[in-house]
């Protein structure tokens, strides 16, 4: 039995009851452990996605750079590879046999025409010279006899103390004498000739090879037979011999038609220059089209005035394809290859992109000529050209297409044949 008295059972229950009844039952205290931060995440998320939802719904367009094609003079080149030829090629071989007894001149020195090359021993062809002169002499003396005894029988049958006949046998004697002379005085001239043939001379100005046969060896004369001595190669001008297409002959042919004679302007590099230093032009093309390979062998005259090229050296050699044309350049990376065809991007005034097919041409100072499927308004992308896909926008960025220094003055394109079109700017 409770023995507290009212007063601190009251007191009791102020305190004791109180404490207890302030607690939340145990399911609560769970909730809100757990219910508390997620309810902190919900919330944080809500928010980051209120932030964030703006740039979703409006990214913007990628940069691009943009420019007009770039127009300019070009020359148009067609490129082959050919070899040197010496314009003209002499064998000097002996025009009389006999014994070499002396060279004048020094081995690979460049000879003018009517130098003295070789001398062949003359003894033997004075002699000959000295005997059909003597021959000559008498077959002269026998005309003059002849003649005189003529002129007596003619003053003789006035007072009818010769016979007809005896003056026909005079006249007969006469001409006989005149005939006999005649052929004296050739062999006099061939005599001539064989001692002249004894200096051997340069035919015609140019390189001269070096000497076949030393002095004291015997030599032969005859066509084709003969003894060679030398041979001497004429360099300046000198000849660039290629083959070429039948479109080239057609063209050369057109160009006959028309009245333009001057040639095609041709310009060729060797094996260690980038440029193209050796000026000529076409002057001659074959009679006919080789059945084989089905092209045309045409040969360019160069002049060579310090005689540094040299027959049987190759060299590059590039055709032009007529005068300056105007011509669309753009950056070769612009130019995109879709399967077998060439195109490029080109932006709208609001922005839209475009794929434009193309026709393009030869390289030319590190841009690409586009025959065909640009206009000088045209905005190309030329750089960012990833970032941009066909009826997608973009935000151009202008700028100005300018040609790369290229020594070599051209570049052959990409899948094009050893007779690639080039190009070359022009002035």
């Amino acid at each position: 039995m409770n023995m507290l008295s009212p007063i601190r059972r009251e007191e009791a229950a102020k305190t004791a009851p109180a404490s207890a009844s302030t607690q939340p039952p145990r399911r609560w205290r769970r909730a809100l452990q757990v219910g508390l931060p997620l309810a902190i995440l919900v919330a944080a998320g809500y928010g980051l996605t209120h932030r964030e939802g703006p740039a979703n719904a409006a990214p913007s367009l990628p940069v691009v750079t943009v420019a007009a094609p770039l127009v300019r003079e070009i020359t148009e080149w067609d490129d082959y590879v050919g070899r040197f030829e010496a314009s003209r090629s002499v064998e000097v071989r002996p025009r009389v046999s006999g014994q070499l007894t002396g060279i004048h001149f020094t081995d690979g020195q460049v000879v003018r025409k009517g130098q003295l090359l070789f001398t062949i021993d003359p003894r033997p062809f004075n002699a000959a010279l000295a005997e059909a002169q003597a021959d000559a002499a008498s077959a002269r003396s026998n005309l003059a006899l002849a003649r005189t005894n003529l002129a007596r029988a003619n003053r003789l049958i006035a007072d009818d103390a010769i016979s007809q006949s005896d003056v026909d046998q005079l006249n007969a004697e006469v001409r006989a004498a005149t005939a006999a002379l005649a052929a004296a005085e050739a062999r006099v001239r061939s005599r001539s000739l064989d001692v002249e043939f004894t200096r051997v001379r340069a035919p015609i100005a140019g390189r001269i090879s070096d000497r076949r046969v030393d002095p004291g060896n015997l030599v032969a004369a005859g066509e084709g037979a003969g003894t060679l001595l030398t041979t001497i190669n004429a360099l300046d001008p000198i000849y660039f011999s290629f083959d070429s297409s039948e479109a080239l002959f057609l063209k050369a042919q057109r160009e006959r038609q028309a009245g333009q004679t001057t040639g095609q302007q041709v310009e060729v590099r060797l094996q260690d220059e980038s440029d193209y230093n050796w000026k000529g032009r076409v002057d001659f093309t074959d009679n006919a089209i080789n059945d084989h390979s089905g092209t045309l062998r045409v040969r360019a005259v160069i002049d060579n005035p310090d005689y540094f090229l040299t027959p049987g050296m190759f060299g590059n050699m590039r055709l032009a394809q007529g005068g300056q044309v105007s011509a669309l350049l753009v950056p070769d990376a612009a130019v995109r290859t879709d399967q077998a065809r060439k195109q490029v991007f080109v932006v709208a005034k609001d922005g839209t992109v475009a794929a434009r097919p193309v026709e393009t041409g030869p390289l030319v100072a590190g841009l690409r000529v586009i025959r065909s499927g640009l206009t000088p308004q045209d905005r190309v992308i030329v750089q960012g050209i990833q970032f941009a896909q066909p009826g997608g926008k973009v935000t151009p960025k202008p700028t100005t297409i300018r040609p790369k220094a290229d020594p070599a003055g051209t570049q052959v394109g990409e899948g094009q044949s050893p007779a690639a079109s080039q190009a070359t700017l022009a002035g």
